[in-house]
């Protein structure tokens, strides 16, 4: 349309076609196409009864329970956990996303301990990590990965087959809005554009804020 009324002189630039959008929000883009669900309470039991003894079901419920991308997971640095405090630092390139504080839900704390301390001992700079199939030597977790482990997750424990890697994203939301989140809270763990002027300019948030909304997710 764009490209028409620039044709005919309506408009004096198509500014669709003066930036490149990047990989990672290509990917998002295309995910968010499909409709994402949210696991069920009995899907989430089931995740629960299998922490410890099926690999990455850990690394999907601190997905369920943090709100992040695939993505970003991969790229969460162990000089930005802060098992202290419990926060996580990280975030995709986006304005609302990069360098975004999220607090460490009580009920998956032992559980980025537990993933910090195995990065630890392999020597890694990142919080999760993967084994290399041919090497067998560790190695980040990208996408296609985190992708992999998710869905030999789902198949060995009968999930909804319909389940992607995107879905514990939108669980976080769903329960969040469920047990009555902030909706700025909400934008801001999960580093979606606020567009409130009053909120995103003049509002001053305590982080102790943020924390005590997390929490009140059951």
């Amino acid at each position: 349309m764009l490209d028409y009324a620039l044709e005919y002189e309506l408009v004096d630039r198509n500014y669709s076609r003066t930036f490149n959008l990047t990989e990672e929000t290509i990917k998002e883009i295309q995910t968010v196409k499909q409709e994402h669900i949210p696991f069920t309470e009995e899907e989430m039991e089931r995740l629960w009864a299998h922490v410890d003894d099926k690999r990455f079901v850990d690394v999907m419920l601190i997905q369920c329970f943090s709100g992040w991308r695939p993505q970003e997971l991969g790229l969460l640095e162990l000089e930005n956990i802060d098992l202290e405090n419990w926060t996580f630092k990280g975030g995709m390139k986006t304005d609302a996303g990069e360098n975004r504080v999220v607090p460490i839900h009580s009920k998956i704390r032992y559980l980025v301990e537990r993933k910090y301390k195995e990065a630890v001992a392999l020597g890694s700079k990142y919080l999760f990590n993967c084994t290399d199939g041919r090497s067998g030597k560790p190695t980040t977790m990208t996408y296609q990965r985190y992708q992999r482990g998710f869905g030999m997750v789902r198949d060995e424990l009968k999930l909804n087959p319909e389940h992607r890697p995107h879905d514990g994203r939108k669980h976080f939301v769903t329960m969040a809005k469920k047990a009555k989140v902030d909706e700025y809270a909400i934008k801001y763990m999960v580093g979606h554009k606020i567009s409130d002027i009053t909120e995103k300019i003049y509002t001053q948030r305590e982080f102790e804020w943020l924390k005590q909304e997390i929490e009140k997710i059951p």
